[in-house]
């Protein structure tokens, strides 16, 4: 992997990750663009103890743009892009409309491919781990950066998720706090730690799984599993076998085997309506320890967190989704339509040829 940081015309990072060594990235960002301003705040909620990105500049940004004035493809004669050069393998820039800035985090775009027309189904095993790549040297590098306490990969795909822009690309939000699904987490892992005399709640949890009927994938480094208790009607946990914290844990076995087992769970989402409703919508989202200190949650540390990738859809069946109503959006109890262990059946019956 070849690493080429640069600028674009109002001061924001890019940089280009490359499978190739010789390859020279000097294109220049010629858009008249001034310096980016943004409104973003971090405000905590007294009552509930969590925080909101109070971001109102947000209200301006690119919303559903045609084909040939996509911000995320290569630029090229007569159409200027967030990317100078008229190619790229993976590109992550810093957001333009950021929902966290400044002292309050950062927020970067990634760009899987060049290709507009693809998704990160359609990337080869090596264009998936250069992603992959990607989002490991971001994570450590935003978890240097004096504001952040928590680094975020993911990607949302699909207008139902409320994707405004169609180029295959996901995000990174580095925090300036521990985010409230991660605090919820590390509470549960120091109770079970206090309960059973030391015992690691994701590896109890791991050990069941594996050991059952919800199993999607298994590899020799990963396993992929429907959760006894999950949320959304398709919704799959992927874990590297050996716990790690973050990315940065990672071993080269189980980075090598990543793109394989990760493409065909995507592939076998885009099967599970049949091919009239293909592409399926999800979000694919990366837990990973905070960075910051954890003396809240009663002993646990960031080698008890273990890094995992929820992915889920919010289709619950053919032409319908799934809506978060009163009892989901106002009290936080979700309601699943779809037995998890039906789930994890269904996606064994559509494994890709």
């Amino acid at each position: 992997m070849k690493k080429t940081s640069t600028r674009l015309a109002d001061g924001r990072e890019l940089i280009y990750y490359d499978l190739r060594d010789d390859v020279v990235r000097n294109a220049v960002d010629r858009r008249p663009l001034e310096p980016t301003v943004t409104t973003s705040e971090v405000r905590r909620d007294p009552l509930l103890g969590d925080s909101v990105a109070i971001a109102s500049h947000r209200q301006g940004r690119t919303y559903h743009p045609p084909a040939d004035e996509c911000p995320l493809c290569p630029s090229r004669e007569g159409r200027l892009s967030e990317v100078p050069d008229a190619s790229y393998d993976v590109v992550v820039f810093e957001n333009r409309f950021p929902s966290l800035a400044g002292d309050s985090g950062r927020c970067e775009v990634v760009c899987f491919t060049s290709d507009h027309q693809a998704s990160f189904s359609d990337l080869t095993p090596e264009q998936a781990r250069l992603v992959l790549d990607a989002w490991t040297d971001r994570t450590a590098e935003l978890s240097h950066i004096s504001a952040v306490e928590q680094v975020f990969c993911f990607e949302n795909r699909g207008a139902e998720i409320g994707v405004t822009l169609q180029h295959p690309h996901g995000q990174i939000y580095a925090y300036p706090f521990t985010t409230p699904r991660t605090a919820l987490m590390l509470r549960q892992v120091a109770a079970h730690k206090e309960a059973t005399g030391g015992e690691n709640l994701f590896d109890a949890v791991l050990e069941r799984e594996t050991a059952g009927e919800r199993v999607v994938l298994a590899g020799e480094h990963w396993v992929a599993f429907v959760p006894y208790a999950a949320h959304w009607p398709y919704e799959v946990h992927l874990y590297p076998r050996r716990r790690v914290p973050d990315l940065l844990g990672l071993d080269e076995a189980a980075r090598t085997e990543f793109p394989q087992v990760y493409l065909e769970l995507l592939r076998r989402f885009d099967r599970i309506f049949g091919e009239s409703e293909s592409p399926t919508p999800y979000i694919a989202a990366w837990h990973q320890a905070p960075f910051g200190q954890l003396e809240e949650f009663d002993g646990v540390g960031r080698d008890d967190f273990a890094l995992h990738l929820e992915l889920f859809t919010i289709r619950r069946t053919s032409g319908k989704l799934k809506y978060l109503a009163g009892s989901e959006s106002g009290m936080s109890v979700f309601i699943n339509d779809v037995p998890p262990e039906r789930a994890a059946e269904r996606l064994r019956e559509v494994a890709s040829s």
